[in-house]
């Protein structure tokens, strides 16, 4: 199990986390979700040790990632963004390699470590070839073939499907969902359809805080019953804005656009319910007559947008449209 409480990174002035908290349990695959610079890799970082964190704790089966690096490591096996391949080294080479950097000292007990990771890879055929000539998906299974080495609880595995082709983006999920059967997995994307696929519970992050946790099916329940409406009203953005507040239950007012005495904008109804009527009576008392008002479900992609828009890019809506 990993318990990561009150988690937060600055680099200067500028929070890359910010007050995270949140509980890995064994023999499940979480998903750590949000777009890129959100967070994650800097979170995965601290996870692994990689990073020190500036406030926070993070403990792994037991043991502080602050206090008892060597122990916590010892724990993990990790994939980075940009896996660490030497290019002139054969496949077997390099993983003999890594297997003896994480202590396997008797080199039978390294080959035999070696062949199970390439066999629960797919690398039997490969582990002859120079790694500089592999494809970017088998490339990425060699860092997932180390990163198994050691017999570690956990792996982590952060963006493992970035740059690769629809046919190996499959491969590398199937790998993944193969190896939740046998480890507790965390994996960072950007991708929602990725994390859907693969993960038993998923973690957003947006601007370096955690804005929502659950399974996908309960996140999709839960934010699938909010609705988003679409309206365009006569009168003044003020005004028109205004009375759309006073909706009950009515949220996250934005407009699209502003021309000629006509205001577009969009809201969210947080409970599902359809208030396009309430809207438009809300309008009309404050003489903005309606000229279109439609509503329709939001998906979890939509959600999933929102959650994760940058307060300064919804700055720069509101400022295009005046």
């Amino acid at each position: 199990m990993i318990q990561v409480e009150h988690l937060t990174k600055r680099y200067g002035s500028h929070t890359a986390v910010d007050d995270i908290s949140f509980t890995v349990e064994d023999g499940c695959i979480y998903g750590l979700l949000g777009p890129n610079g959100a967070g994650k890799s800097t979170t995965m970082n601290i996870l692994t040790g990689y990073l020190s964190a500036t406030d926070g704790t993070v403990t792994i089966h037991g043991h502080d990632i602050a206090e008892e690096p060597a122990a916590a490591k010892a724990c993990i096996g990790y994939l980075p963004e940009q896996p660490p391949l030497y290019q002139d080294m054969t496949v077997r080479e390099y993983l003999l390699f890594v297997a003896e950097l994480k202590g396997t000292r008797k080199k039978a007990d390294r080959i035999a470590a070696v062949e199970n990771a390439c066999a629960r890879t797919g690398l039997q055929e490969m582990a002859g070839r120079l790694i500089r000539n592999l494809s970017k998906g088998y490339r990425q299974r060699v860092g997932i073939a180390g990163a198994l080495l050691g017999s570690p609880k956990v792996i982590i595995l952060d963006e493992p499907t970035v740059g690769l082709d629809p046919a190996q983006m499959i491969e590398i999920r199937s790998l993944i969902h193969d190896l939740g059967k046998t480890h507790t997995v965390i994996l960072s994307s950007h991708i929602l359809s990725e994390v859907q696929t693969v993960c038993d519970r998923v973690l957003i992050i947006a601007h370096g805080k955690l804005v929502a946790q659950g399974t996908p099916e309960e996140l999709a329940g839960k934010l699938a019953a909010r609705g988003t409406i679409s309206a365009t009203a006569q009168g003044g953005r003020e005004a028109v804005l205004a009375a759309a507040a006073t909706v009950p239950g009515l949220t996250d007012l934005r407009v699209t656009a502003e021309k000629g005495g006509e205001v577009s904008f969009t809201a969210v109804s947080e409970s599902g319910a359809d208030l396009r009527g309430a809207l438009s009576l809300a309008l009309a008392k404050a003489d903005c007559p309606v000229l279109n008002l439609s509503a329709e479900s939001m998906s979890l992609e939509d959600v999933f947008l929102q959650l994760t828009e940058t307060p300064e890019n919804q700055e720069t809506n509101e400022e295009e449209a005046e």
